[in-house]
């Protein structure tokens, strides 16, 4: 049963967001419901959008999550929902022991979800990191452990830059 395991931009532009979820669905449609296993951190953006497509096809839902007060208090309402609603949904969660959230807490999680992985989706815009444990470091570290990794970012995708 192949394991995908999801890195991409936190800050999707509305539109951008829906493109992005019609190319994951296209994606995870090579698979059926019971051949696979998605990994995610939950975060918004990205990891959300894969999370909810995991799940509508009837998948299972790994959670990885950087530490315990992860998602932190710069969460908004419907990002804290959200997280709460997939994380009830996992099949699976694990919580990382990071006692802060940061850089170190992010690359653990990616660390986490490359060794659970056989396969990583990346939706990402194909620009440099922001440093260490965002999306740019995480396609950088699968592809040096020798993972495959698919990028997805439709054409006119846009970010807001939060």
């Amino acid at each position: 049963m192949p394991v995908i395991a999801v890195t991409g931009h936190l800050d999707l532009a509305p539109a951008t967001s829906r493109a992005v979820r019609a190319a994951l669905d296209a994606f995870l449609d090579r698979y059926g419901a019971g051949e696979l296993t998605g990994v995610s951190c939950l975060a918004p953006g990205a990891d959300t959008l894969f999370a909810d497509a995991v799940l509508a096809r009837g998948a299972r839902l790994v959670a990885v999550l950087p530490g315990p007060s992860y998602p932190d208090a710069g969460a908004t309402t419907a990002e804290r929902a959200a997280f709460d609603r997939l994380r009830a949904a996992a099949h699976r969660v694990i919580v990382l022991p990071a006692p802060r959230l940061g850089p170190a807490a992010y690359v653990a999680a990616n660390d986490r979800l490359l060794g659970l992985a056989d396969r990583v989706v990346a939706v990402w815009d194909g620009g440099p990191g922001n440093g260490p444990g965002g999306t740019a470091d995480m396609v950088a570290a699968a592809r040096a452990a020798g993972l495959p990794v698919d990028v997805l970012w439709p054409p006119g995708s846009a970010r807001t830059g939060r």
